[in-house]
């Protein structure tokens, strides 16, 4: 339920726009105001819940997820829906934080790996049905659908749960709580992420942007200093001393920022550009999701035989050609359509080679006492990459645009497919980046000590 709806959204961006007459900056804030509250609340409720036990978080976390749907389904303005799409991250969060540990819990340490590769598998086919199902409820029932749907399937896993999962205690070592690191990781995040999403509209120069940006670095300076002083820190810092640990959580964030990124400029380009319908155009974007999902078991068997560079790189590598393809053959006409096609599938694969290994390569560099923080960052990490990437293609798209629009609405096709390729140019170098990072050696060798 939350891969679907996490792809879906980005099929119904353009819808928003045009129902709510909305600039570019303010309907992104709909995808990034969730990723946002995901990234900031995962690994408070995961600390919680140690402390607490997991089953009343999780079940909590699936009825405050179905309410906020069911709210953004009534919500009368774009505002509004954005605030209800923050009241459905908590509940999303909730979920997120308790699932991994409750798989681990319910099975043996033998199949702990066939547990946790289910979980893949139903995550994958998550992102790659939420745009079809986007596309399809959008040009049958309307987009408030896109969030009722989640409700019946929400009031099923609450009544399964209730049903299923053992009842879990907190862990006696659990220890306190960093009321300071939790309090000051939400503004931290959004402030930054909030001046990347919004420079196009306030300007480079604008004094609401620097004190923006401001107070994110001082919140996150803060931030920092309340871990390295915290006895049960939130994410802790002793993780960050090792140069493997941070170059896959850089390439990790870098590979989600660039997937994102084209997650939400390639609905606008096949609506707009090549004047598709929504069904059309969420079945056509669900080639990338469905060539990650069958790849990324390649990408782990590869890494397990070759090592994390090689498939990493590739995987990069792969994912450049996929843009490169975008970039040269997004253009409206029907015959680079197929090519279209063939970029966003080489594109999903390369992504699917790459995630595994990366993923791998950043639990192996973490002490085996420090796996829950290990795994709290890289959620970190994988969520503020996807909110950073849908503000800067937001943004960029917006600024080629020109500064008295920042809409795709109205706006000739040649200059919404030049701009398109802007945003496209800057994932590619996105990319380069993240495969540069993966080719150094400190990601591909963990400490001896793990």
């Amino acid at each position: 339920m939350s891969q679907i709806d996490a792809s879906m959204t980005q099929v119904l961006l353009p819808r928003l726009e045009r129902d709510f007459a909305a600039p570019l900056a303010n309907v992104s804030w709909v995808a990034v105001c969730y990723l946002l509250t995901l990234a900031s609340f995962t690994p408070i409720f995961g600390r919680l819940a140690d402390m607490f036990g997991r089953k009343l978080f999780y079940m909590a976390g699936f009825l405050l997820f179905i309410i906020g749907s069911a709210l953004c389904g009534l919500a009368p303005d774009l505002g509004t829906l954005i605030a209800c799409r923050i009241a459905q991250a908590v509940g999303a969060a909730l979920i997120t934080a308790n699932s991994t540990a409750i798989i681990v819990m319910a099975t043996p340490a033998e199949e702990h790996g066939r547990g946790l590769g289910l979980q893949s598998a139903a995550q994958a086919i998550g992102l790659g049905a939420g745009p079809a199902i986007g596309g399809l409820l959008l040009d049958t029932l309307g987009w408030r659908w896109a969030f009722w749907v989640n409700v019946p399937v929400g009031l099923t896993a609450i009544l399964l749960g209730w049903l299923v999962i053992p009842r879990t205690r907190a862990i006696s070592n659990a220890g306190g709580f960093d009321w300071r690191g939790a309090i000051l990781i939400a503004p931290a995040l959004t402030a930054i992420v909030a001046a990347l999403n919004q420079v196009h509209a306030w300007g480079p120069t604008s004094p609401l942007l620097i004190a923006c940006l401001l107070a994110g670095v001082i919140c996150l300076i803060l931030f920092v200093r309340a871990e390295r002083r915290a006895a049960t820190p939130l994410l802790d810092p002793a993780l960050f001393r090792a140069p493997s640990f941070v170059l896959g959580n850089a390439a990790n964030f870098l590979s989600y920022a660039v997937l994102f990124g084209v997650f939400f400029v390639i609905p606008f380009a096949l609506i707009r550009i090549y004047d598709l319908s929504e069904l059309s155009s969420g079945l056509r974007l669900s080639i990338l999701p469905a060539a990650l999902g069958l790849v990324a078991p390649l990408g782990g068997a590869l890494s397990d035989r070759f090592g994390v560079r090689l498939p990493a790189c590739a995987g990069m590598l792969l994912c450049i050609a996929g843009l490169g393809l975008l970039y040269a053959f997004l253009d409206g006409s029907a015959a680079g359509l197929p090519f279209v096609m063939l970029g966003l599938a080489a594109f999903g694969a390369g992504q699917g080679l790459f995630i595994s290994p990366n993923g791998s390569a950043i639990m192996a560099a973490a002490p085996t006492e420090m796996a829950g923080e290990a795994g709290s960052a890289l959620n970190v990490a994988r969520y503020m990459g996807i909110s950073a990437g849908i503000a800067g293609a937001s943004s960029l798209l917006a600024f080629s645009l020109g500064r008295t629009t920042g809409s795709t609405l109205g706006i000739a096709t040649s200059q919404l497919a030049s701009a398109s390729r802007d945003v496209l140019l800057m994932l590619i170098c996105l990319a380069a980046v993240a495969m540069l990072l993966s080719a150094r050696p400190g990601l591909a060798q963990p400490p001896a000590n793990t």
